[in-house]
């Protein structure tokens, strides 16, 4: 859909737009890869059930292949894969959409899954929501997940896991700057309404991804196995997107450019494999949905 059927569909797109030029740019980059890509998802992106080999995928929320690669405290060189996503609902859609998944524990700090489920037809064997302990209750801290994952990882020990890290995706928790706590108007218009620089904002990408980094370190050293270390989406952090380059922060869906998709993939432990069986999904966390939605809205997601 072009930027005028948006405006509309939603007339206060216009004032928006007036005030905030950089949306034609935006427009004009979505209309771009809706006319160039006949999907909900970046089809031609890496399918990571279906294409990849793993007992452990590790998924840092927004996480750019090459600032992953500058800051990892991993041996080896770091590969790199095309995510089928700009964003988290489109990853969620390509690589779980009509899918028996009866040998994936799903432990997930992001709530896209559980917003887009009822539409997926997907099956998995095991879903854990994890605990929303920071930025009042917005996303599940690095400490949360590690914790989820090494109390769980026992009760599916024939299972692979899925393991979702909401960092180093915006909040930016250990910013020095107050200009990046939490605001649900999101990091963009955070950034447009004070003085902070775009090299303020990849320290504080930086910083937050060397946070997340520390408690996956801990989470490998316990896992069995091979585990890979990726990502769901990258991040723009004032970079100009393409084929239109408009500077853009965050990662908007349907901008299928390469800071965006272009993501880890990283072997980071390769011991004994462990036996992996399909059973029949069991009882998963259950979860007020309406919490999830304005969970959602609330880290800056239109629903």
């Amino acid at each position: 859909m072009i930027l005028w059927d948006r405006i509309r569909e939603n007339p206060e797109l216009l004032t928006r737009t007036l005030r905030d030029p950089a949306l034609v740019g935006l427009g004009a980059n979505r209309a771009y890869y809706e006319y160039t890509r006949d999907s909900e998802y970046n089809a031609q992106g890496t399918d990571v059930f279906e294409d990849e080999d793993w007992d452990n995928l590790i998924l840092l929320d927004a996480c750019r292949a090459d600032i992953y690669a500058e800051m990892t405290p991993f041996a080896g060189t770091p590969e790199v894969r095309e995510s089928r996503g700009s964003a988290s609902k489109q990853f969620v859609r390509g690589n779980f959409q009509d899918k028996t998944l009866h040998d994936v524990v799903y432990i997930s700090g992001n709530r896209w899954y559980l917003q887009l489920q009822d539409e997926l037809n997907c099956e998995l064997h095991a879903y854990h929501d994890v605990e929303r302990d920071v930025a009042d209750g917005f996303v599940p801290s690095p400490e949360a997940v590690t914790q989820a994952v090494l109390d769980l990882k026992d009760e599916y020990p024939e299972k692979r896991l899925l393991i979702h890290y909401m960092q180093p995706h915006y909040p930016y928790l250990n910013a020095e700057n107050d200009a990046f706590k939490l605001d649900k108007t999101g990091l963009r218009e955070t950034i447009r309404a004070s003085d902070v620089s775009y090299a303020d904002v990849r320290r504080a990408y930086r910083d937050n991804l060397r946070y997340v980094l520390e408690h996956v370190q801990t989470l490998v050293e316990e896992l069995d196995g091979k585990t890979v270390i990726s990502s769901d989406h990258g991040e723009m952090l004032g970079d100009r997107l393409t084929p239109f380059p408009v500077r853009w922060v965050g990662h908007p869906p349907g901008i299928f450019t390469d800071k965006l998709t272009t993501v880890p993939w990283h072997v980071v432990s390769n011991g004994p494999r462990r036996k992996i069986t399909a059973d029949p999904p069991v009882s998963s966390d259950h979860v007020d949905m309406s919490e999830v939605e304005q969970n959602l809205k609330d880290l800056g997601y239109k629903l």
